[in-house]
């Protein structure tokens, strides 16, 4: 059976989620400047909540298939690995039908209680069967992910944003001159077509390349009956984790525009400028996240594949790995959607005045990625309860935050509070994972270093365009070619500073040809 190595694994992911990303985000440019941020406030209103049910209906049980698989595989029982896989898939297409007519049915309350728009009505309804599909596939996807075979997961996730921005865009379009609410609607037709996509394909691959097992076993209810305590021990801490991440992403969408009104705001500003939070600064603040996504979805397995074979050597290198992948990449992320903020959002999306929103939350961004990565760590230690009371702390403040100083300061107010909680939960994981591991990071190697490498080159960056906006009106080549050349900085720094070398380069080009 052909496994993957943790970082082929991640590095395929990342690929994938590197093409992902840029072709969202071209998306996200052309339908911002189409329906405006007024009609991406709308249907960031629901989707959050489509979300919640998603959680609802999988239950945590895709990463518990994930990190069952891995230890099955890595004791060379397949037949056990198989078994999960299928017992799983069970409760995947019980649960999701039950939500999907839980949802139906709740709709309408919905609608009196919670939206807090009218408009976003059909545009909700119009997701709600990308609840079966994406959770049926999930069982797929965490199966793949236990045998350490990433490419499956990396195929299918670029099928569906293919299709979901052809359809949306053009559905988006046609439905325009009916309404932004229309228009919103055409958004979620897309991403329930590129979920249904993605499923097909998924299906296609495991026909044909999933492993053949020479003795098949009769599977008995002691079995079933094991493996589902197996599964769900794992899965309630993993759901809880997720459901509230989720929910708190609901109260936001409720709770930001709510408080733009109570301070004066009307309906259609406040709905525009929670699209400019959500659909604007929050896009450009969570793309850096191919990375540490990637990382996290390999970790899981990967960690687990470690510690059923005792091997704690091999846990701390692949954290060391991880960590030292995300500070390296997390920092200069967040300096560039700090020192450029206004030029990125006026050029790409053509509201320079959302910069400010942005600045303010790259302050939190090192520590939003810091956090993905050590989730990902923790989940594979087997310690995912972990994570969910970090963030039930780190929430807490947040909502408090959102609540009280958007009162005082707007949406300045809101996104202070979303890097706080960033950094709040990005140290708490932290020290949990030293606790449970004994790891820790290297004070000069992962921090100092880094940061002096990412001083060095902000400073350029803000001096550089500073230079331009004095001469010249600052365009789309004169963007880039700040970011390439503030690219090179930094790269030089960490190599005149020795916190890279050759073999790390060495390992980021050894890349080998896909495997299913």
């Amino acid at each position: 059976m052909t496994r993957q190595s943790f970082i082929y694994g991640a590095m395929v992911l990342l690929a994938a989620a590197l093409i992902n990303r840029i072709i969202g985000f071209i998306y996200q440019i052309i339908m911002i400047r189409l329906i405006q941020p007024e009609g991406i406030g709308l249907f960031n209103m629901v989707y959050p909540i489509y979300v919640l049910v998603l959680v609802v209906a999988t239950a945590g049980i895709p990463l518990s298939i994930s990190k069952l698989v891995a230890e099955e595989t890595a004791r060379h029982n397949f037949a056990g690995a198989r078994n999960i896989f299928h017992v799983s898939l069970f409760y995947l297409t019980a649960f999701s039908l039950l939500c999907t007519a839980g949802i139906v049915w709740a709709a309408p309350l919905l609608l009196k209680y919670i939206f807090p728009n009218p408009k976003v009505y059909y545009s909700f309804l119009c997701l709600v069967p990308g609840i079966i599909i994406v959770s049926i596939c999930s069982a797929f996807r965490g199966y793949f992910q236990g045998l350490q075979r990433m490419t499956p997961t990396a195929a299918t996730q670029t099928i569906e944003q293919l299709v979901r921005i052809t359809i949306g865009l053009a559905a988006a379009y046609l439905l325009l001159p009916r309404g932004l609410e229309y228009a919103a609607i055409g958004v979620s037709l897309g991403v329930v077509c590129g979920e249904l996509s993605g499923f097909l394909l998924m299906l296609i691959i495991y026909f044909q390349h999933r492993p053949y097992l020479q003795h098949k076993r009769q599977k008995t209810s002691l079995e079933f009956a094991a493996n589902s305590k197996r599964i769900f021990h794992l899965a309630a801490p993993i759901t809880l984790t997720r459901f509230v991440a989720t929910g708190l992403m609901s109260l936001e969408a409720i709770l930001i525009p709510q408080q733009l009104q109570a301070i004066g705001l009307s309906l259609k500003a406040s709905t525009s400028i929670y699209g400019q939070l959500a659909g604007i600064a929050e896009t450009l603040l969570f793309t850096p996240t191919v990375i540490t996504i990637s990382l996290a979805t390999a970790l899981v397995p990967a960690i687990s594949d470690a510690m059923a074979q005792n091997n704690i050597t091999m846990v701390h290198n692949r954290i060391n790995k991880s960590l030292r992948i995300t500070i390296l990449t997390g920092l200069p992320s967040a300096a560039v959607l700090a020192v450029l903020a206004n030029e990125i959002c006026g050029i790409l999306f053509g509201y320079s005045e959302t910069g400010f929103i942005l600045s303010l939350l790259a302050l939190g961004g090192p520590f939003l990625y810091f956090t993905q990565t050590t989730t990902g760590i923790l989940q594979g230690l087997g310690n995912a309860t972990k994570p969910f009371k970090n963030m039930v702390a780190a929430s807490l403040f947040k909502i408090f935050g959102i609540y009280y100083f958007t009162g005082l300061w707007g949406i300045r107010g809101a996104a202070i509070s979303l890097s706080a909680s960033y950094l709040i939960m990005a140290v708490m994981n932290y020290l949990d994972l030293q606790y449970l591991t004994g790891y820790k990071l290297n004070p000069v190697i992962h921090l100092f270093k880094p940061f002096l490498a990412v001083t060095g080159m902000a400073y350029f960056m803000w001096q550089a365009n500073i230079y331009i906006n004095h001469h010249h009106t600052i365009n789309l080549f004169s963007l880039i070619f700040i970011l390439l050349c503030g690219t090179v900085v930094y790269l030089s720094l960490l190599v005149a500073t020795k916190t890279i070398d050759m073999d790390d380069f060495k390992q980021i080009t050894g890349f080998l040809k896909p495997r299913f």
